[in-house]
């Protein structure tokens, strides 16, 4: 029996080399994959090879590009709704596993979806081989394939997973688009006020030191934020990095969380916005939840961990609890009061009704579009704000340069 040379990539992505006898490059391919390996390179040895059984040990070489390699939410979305194609065809679960495998770039990817068609190969459910990858697919997702799988609709819901994740990174770009303006803005005037205070203002208010004269308020301020910027920049330094360990740490904390999630919602405007992204996903979770099989309150269970929030997280835990003892969905919800009046009035018709999904479904789309609504409005008031607000803080500087100057020509011709 010949022996192969082979390199491969195990489940978490990471490159294996070893050797193994088979009868055919092909035997080689299925054995090593039913070891969750993926085979990327094969080559016959030679007789002074080392043939045997793989001991499935990871390279001692470093990959730095398998550092780097994360499956994101979006591929495992165009994964799933290729799946769900495949399967319609009439592609058995395995070949279309298989299939899959070649169709992503990502090698950690790669590495899982073979594992997951060797799992499933060897008589495994595809929720238990999903199981086995928590950090690729989410609890969501493995319960929602679980019922597909139990109900004989399996090609169903993995089309409304892809479509709910789809939605979520589409919801989550408009937010981190909102975001990236102001947050650019603010490092521009950071950088411009500290680049005029450290090198600008010093040059100009040495004119102003040989002068007897008594400055005006406004620059003896300016002349001492300048002198302490400049002279304790460093300071200024380790206190902010302190400052931001500090808060991470509190944050860390279930009391710091609580507390600041707590106080995000009470905010003016931004408490709002948190609120209504966090009912939007809430509804568009349980919805999708429901329609793909998954009990209620195994549903609230895994939406009450993805809202983001830990007072919201807590309202639909309290309410569940209370499902349980059999009260309604609705007032169970409302009795938290931190969901809006009209979502539990939305709720409650659901559940006299029968459409549930459904109602939550419309909750979720009415949510989504005041979302968008919020974050374009946000947005275009936001924006020639911080413009102003720059202008302020540029325009109090020149001012303080240019009124003891004015001064002084006034001086001069007296």
């Amino acid at each position: 029996m010949p022996a192969f040379a082979y390199t491969g990539l195990n489940s978490q992505g990471r490159s294996i080399k070893g050797v193994q006898t088979a009868d055919t490059v092909a035997g080689l391919k299925a054995a090593l994959r039913r070891d969750g390996v993926y085979l990327t390179a094969v080559t016959e040895a030679s007789a002074s090879g080392r043939p045997g059984k793989t001991t499935d040990t990871e390279s001692t070489e470093f990959d730095l590009g398998a550092l780097f390699d994360r499956v994101s939410p979006k591929q495992v979305a165009y994964v799933t709704r290729l799946l769900s194609t495949l399967l319609v065809a009439g592609v058995t679960l395995p070949e279309a596993l298989s299939a899959l495998t070649d169709q992503v770039e990502s090698a950690r990817f790669k590495g899982v979806l073979s594992d997951l068609s060797g799992r499933v190969n060897e008589g495994s459910s595809l929720a238990a081989a999903l199981g086995a990858h928590p950090d690729v697919f989410t609890p969501l997702y493995v319960n929602m394939v679980r019922a597909g799988e139990s109900s004989g609709a399996l090609e169903t819901v993995l089309i409304r997973l892809a479509d709910f994740m789809d939605q979520q990174e589409e919801l989550k770009g408009k937010l981190g688009t909102a975001l990236l303006y102001p947050i650019a803005m603010a490092l521009v005037a950071t950088f411009v006020v500290g680049l005029l205070m450290v090198k600008v203002v010093p040059q100009v208010t040495e004119l102003f030191s040989d002068q007897e004269m008594t400055l005006p308020f406004s620059t003896r301020i300016l002349i001492m934020v300048s002198d302490f910027v400049g002279g304790y920049w460093w300071l200024i330094i380790i206190v902010g990095v302190a400052a931001a360990w500090a808060f991470g740490r509190w944050r860390t904390t279930a009391a710091g969380r609580a507390s600041l999630d707590q106080r995000k919602l009470s905010l003016p405007f931004l408490g709002d916005l948190l609120r209504k992204v966090a009912v939007a996903r809430f509804s568009r979770t349980l919805a999708t939840m429901l329609a793909s099989g998954v009990q209620l309150l195994e549903a609230l269970d895994i939406v009450s961990s993805l809202l983001g929030n830990v007072t919201l997280e807590k309202a639909v835990s309290d309410a569940r609890d209370d499902i349980r003892e059999g009260e309604g969905i609705a007032p169970a919800l409302k009795r938290s009061g931190e969901f809006p009046a009209l979502v539990t009035h939305m709720i409650s018709v659901g559940e006299r009704s029968g459409e549930l999904e459904s109602m939550l479904g419309d909750v979720a789309d009415a949510y989504d579009r005041e979302v968008n609504t919020a974050i374009n409005r946000s947005m275009a008031v936001l924006e020639p704000l911080m413009i102003v607000g720059m202008a302020v803080v540029v325009g109090f500087i020149v001012f303080a340069i240019m009124q003891p100057i004015i001064q002084m020509n006034s001086m001069a011709n007296l």
